[in-house]
């Protein structure tokens, strides 16, 4: 569907994105992350056409983005940082004009603009100025012009910014409702929202591609040891005294006393914790002790993001150290 291949992108002696390479699958959401700076507009802006490479291909169902651009582009729908409104139109005069302008058949126009207002919850305000509509709604009609056309991929960059909560889960649940249909490529700070939604990330820092993955797998690959968590009404010491017992345990970390409970973390080996679980219960059942929690943690996506990113400006260091002391 998109292939991106050795893309690179100078301005001057800055590499804002350096040999990057990734394919989007047809019929999956992608969430796309990086730090502020990292790349990300960068990148999605020459996927979409609007900016040119130092380097490097991108491919669009086949058609080449810069030597075919037009029959590229007949497949996106983009929504960049900033959406593209004007102002002084209403929300119907600008989606037909974007409508006229992406080419659909002026017999489809009418209802094509229905189609969109209805999909982003636009349709209340359709004759309001858009240069009085709050941010959150002009972001809708950002999203609606994006849905014009119903093109096979669409790219939207920060597309819940400036929503309120009630927005936010209705814009998400738009999204999540696109995959059946189409193929989606979202940019977000929110990364409990790329989590839920997203079924593929690309993650990227200084410019270079470090994660592409599905959210499960780059879990199984930074969690490290299996952890679980327990809150227990007993002191330190019974509880170390129950745990002593229970085989593949490698640590214990204690984490406060609340109101006379305890909680401790204990890290294993093991690649469930079923059996842990059962073991911990019984353990703690047979000494009379109540316990309050017991859960498995996992690593989330923010995590990650810390890890991978924290790994990626020490590596961004190392390099502009070397290529000061060749200077």
């Amino acid at each position: 569907m998109i292939e991106v291949s050795h893309l690179t992108k100078r301005y001057g002696d800055h590499e804002a994105v350096k040999d990057i390479s990734f394919t989007v699958e047809k019929g999956r959401i992608y969430g796309f992350l990086g730090p502020n700076g990292a790349g990300k507009s960068t990148t999605m802006n020459i996927i979409t056409g609007c900016l040119s490479a130092t380097e490097g291909t991108v491919t669009i169902n086949g058609h080449d983005i810069f030597e075919e651009p037009k029959e590229a582009k007949k497949s996106i729908g983009y929504l960049p940082e900033q959406p593209p409104v004007y102002l002084e139109e209403t929300i119907e005069e600008y989606l037909t004009f974007v409508a006229s302008a992406k080419k659909i058949p002026k017999k489809d126009i009418r209802a094509e603009v229905e189609r969109v207002m209805e999909a982003t919850g636009t349709t209340i305000f359709r004759n309001r100025l858009i240069k009085n509509l709050s941010k959150g709604y002009r972001q809708r009609v950002g999203i609606a012009q994006a849905l014009l056309g119903d093109p096979e991929i669409i790219i939207l960059d920060e597309p819940t910014v400036g929503l309120d909560p009630m927005q936010i889960i209705e814009i998400r649940d738009l999204i999540s409702g696109l995959k059946d249909t189409h193929t989606v490529i979202l940019s977000s700070h929110i990364l409990s929202e790329v989590q839920e939604i997203c079924q593929i990330i690309i993650m990227i820092a200084h410019g270079k591609l470090i994660a592409c993955d599905t959210p499960e797998n780059l879990q199984r690959q930074f969690a490290g040891d299996l952890k679980v968590e327990l809150r227990a009404d007993a002191s330190e010491a019974a509880v170390l005294g129950v745990l002593k017992d229970i085989p593949d345990i490698d640590d214990v970390k204690f984490e406060k006393v609340d109101e006379g409970a305890v909680s401790a973390v204990i890290s294993t080996k093991l690649e469930n914790s079923r059996s842990l679980n059962t073991a911990l219960f019984k353990a703690f059942s047979e000494a009379g002790i109540t316990l309050f929690e017991l859960k498995t943690l996992q690593s989330d996506l923010e995590d990650i993001f810390i890890e991978l990113t924290n790994q990626a400006d020490v590596e961004y260091a190392e390099e502009e150290e070397r290529r000061s002391g060749e200077q």
